[in-house]
């Protein structure tokens, strides 16, 4: 997912993330390559399967060591042995999701498509193939893609209901398209498996979702409850500190703020953080401390929507900070 400068509403998907990097120089794209079949060499999966055990979880999919070494042994099938994938296609299928997902970061759409297109081929009941084609095809954005997406979504969460990742992207490619209560109900489901890795980024969705449909109970124990589940979220608290001023609770949205400050950082504060400052320091009556946030806006962030709004109040000394 491409970074945002300003923090807006921003729904976030699951990805299994390769902690040990593939080197794409590793990658034989057989597509390409005259004389061999679609199909990853025998001998590149013989070796992406030593690297160890592969747990998919919402965030991360970890490659246990980078050695590709293989034992030779005598009248020995071993776990680098290629005769082993003919009888593992669930294997095969997971770690092409997961080079898939590594194509999906860099953008190469075209390539994370031919990967599950044989993961699917290899092992059709994968439930994680068919999220990450949902995701894949999602990103893609065409019309066409994008309707195609969601049979992916919900043969995901038919194979395994226990998939809360595939509820949460489900939930984004909902409220991508404005079907917000049927986002809500993915993020509830992803929101409360207790033990998956990205609840907390679901309740952060949830509550985004809800803020959309104008459900602020849901909204705040969303966001509380992200809190409890990730006590460094970010998203939680920027949007807890606008409804705390929106509901004239100062105190606890200065709290909340300055909490939000030690975890970012003074000088990586976004536009929307800066404003939320210059908002907090106007209402305790601190002038330098507003002046100061301001400027720092306006200097590292002169385009943002914040830094119009800071412009007008600047030239109008009575006007309301917004």
């Amino acid at each position: 997912m491409p970074p945002c400068h300003s923090r807006q509403t921003h729904l976030y998907h699951s990805q299994p993330a390769i902690l040990c990097q593939l080197d794409d120089n590793h990658i034989e794209d057989n597509d390409k390559m005259p004389g061999k079949s679609n199909f990853l060499s025998k001998v590149f999966l013989s070796k992406i399967f030593a690297v160890g055990m592969i747990a998919l979880s919402s965030f991360t999919l970890c490659l246990t060591g980078c050695t590709t070494t293989r034992q030779v042994t005598t009248q020995t099938v071993t776990a680098s042995d290629p005769s082993r994938w003919e009888k593992n296609p669930e294997e095969i299928a997971r770690i092409r999701t997961a080079i898939a997902a590594e194509y999906i970061r860099g953008g190469k759409l075209d390539d994370a498509k031919r990967q599950l297109e044989s993961a699917l081929k290899s092992y059709p009941k994968s439930a994680e193939a068919n999220d990450m084609m949902g995701v894949l095809l999602q990103q893609e954005g065409s019309p066409r893609n994008m309707q195609k997406a969601e049979a992916y979504f919900k043969n995901a969460i038919a194979l395994n209901p226990d998939f809360s990742q595939a509820n949460n992207n489900y939930g984004v490619y909902l409220a991508q398209l404005s079907r917000n209560q049927e986002a809500i109900a993915q993020f509830q489901i992803a929101g409360s498996a207790l033990g998956y890795d990205g609840r907390a980024s679901a309740l952060e969705n949830l509550g985004r979702t809800a803020l959309k449909v104008k459900n602020k109970p849901l909204a705040i124990q969303s966001f509380i409850k992200a809190l409890d589940a990730n006590r460094q979220s970010i998203v939680a608290r920027t949007e807890l500190i606008d409804i705390l001023l929106a509901d004239g609770k100062f105190l606890e949205a200065q709290a909340l703020y300055n909490d939000l400050v030690k975890i970012i950082g003074q000088s990586n504060l976004d536009p929307r953080t800066l404003s939320q400052g210059i908002r907090l320091a106007k209402l305790a009556n601190n002038p330098l401390e507003m002046q100061k946030l301001a400027q720092q806006l306006l200097d590292r962030y002169p385009l943002s929507d914040e830094a119009k709004q800071i412009r007008s109040g600047l030239l109008t000394p009575t006007s309301t900070w917004k």
